[in-house]
């Protein structure tokens, strides 16, 4: 059948942005800094030889900026099309009078990500619903079209519940697969006809490599998280306590 065998999927996490630029008052319309778009040259250079019958993003602008930025690196890059469904979770609001505590909030903000009811921070996306989302777009993504090699730029969460469909773990695992900016995570997926005939399915996915940062391929200078780095504070290499509720 048409579209059967198997398909690679390069996907990254935007580069670094600044929530807390002058006059932002809204995260989707964040752009890249001039370090997030050197993160993205980076990947770019690390790709420029995939060719790459197609290309998606979540349509935020940082993923628009970071996947033009590897797509100007490719002399055969396709059109950059929008998958709305992978749209970083929508957070809730938390109480926070320093950048600090606003970090050790969101440090604990995937660990119970499977419990009942979960959402990312107070008040905001189910993990639940997140997921039914995001696995949901993956799927029709892997089994519909002729193509074998794509490149989806999308976001911390979105990419962490998408690494979590890929190993089988679901939102259990999510908390483990920490994504450095500008990442690269490759997934192979064995892509067979369905038992009705009429269509594709997955029939099973391959992580061959998880959480590439091009800038900084052995992590000497990516001691801390992503979240660290984004929010320019250092816990001391020490996991800062968890706040009370």
């Amino acid at each position: 059948m048409q579209g059967a065998g198997r398909r690679r999927i390069y996907l990254m996490r935007h580069g670094h942005v600044d929530y807390f630029q002058a006059g932002m008052t809204d995260f989707d319309n964040v752009t890249l800094t001039p370090a997030g778009v050197e993160q993205a040259r980076a990947a770019g250079e690390g790709l420029k030889s995939i060719k790459f019958d197609i290309a998606l993003c979540s349509g935020l602008e940082r993923t628009v900026e970071t996947a033009g930025l590897v797509l100007a690196a490719n002399d055969q890059a396709p059109i950059l099309n929008v998958e709305p469904r992978l749209r970083e979770l929508r957070g809730g609001t938390v109480e926070a009078t320093s950048r600090e505590e606003v970090a050790a909030h969101l440090a604990y903000s995937f660990e119970d990500a499977m419990a009942p009811g979960a959402s990312f921070l107070p008040g905001g996306e189910l993990f639940a619903d997140a997921q039914e989302r995001i696995a949901e777009a993956m799927v029709n993504i892997v089994t519909e079209g002729d193509w074998r090699t794509a490149l989806i730029v999308a976001h911390e969460g979105v990419n962490r519940i998408a690494l979590g469909w890929a190993s089988g773990g679901g939102l259990a695992t999510v908390s483990a697969f920490e994504q450095d900016l500008g990442c690269i995570n490759i997934l192979d997926l064995d892509i067979t006809p369905n038992p009705a005939g009429d269509g594709l399915q997955v029939e099973r996915v391959l992580i061959k490599a998880l959480n590439v940062t091009a800038y900084d391929y052995v992590k000497r200078d990516l001691a801390r998280t992503s979240l660290e780095h984004l929010f320019e504070i250092d816990f001391g290499g020490v996991r800062p306590a968890r706040p009370v509720s």
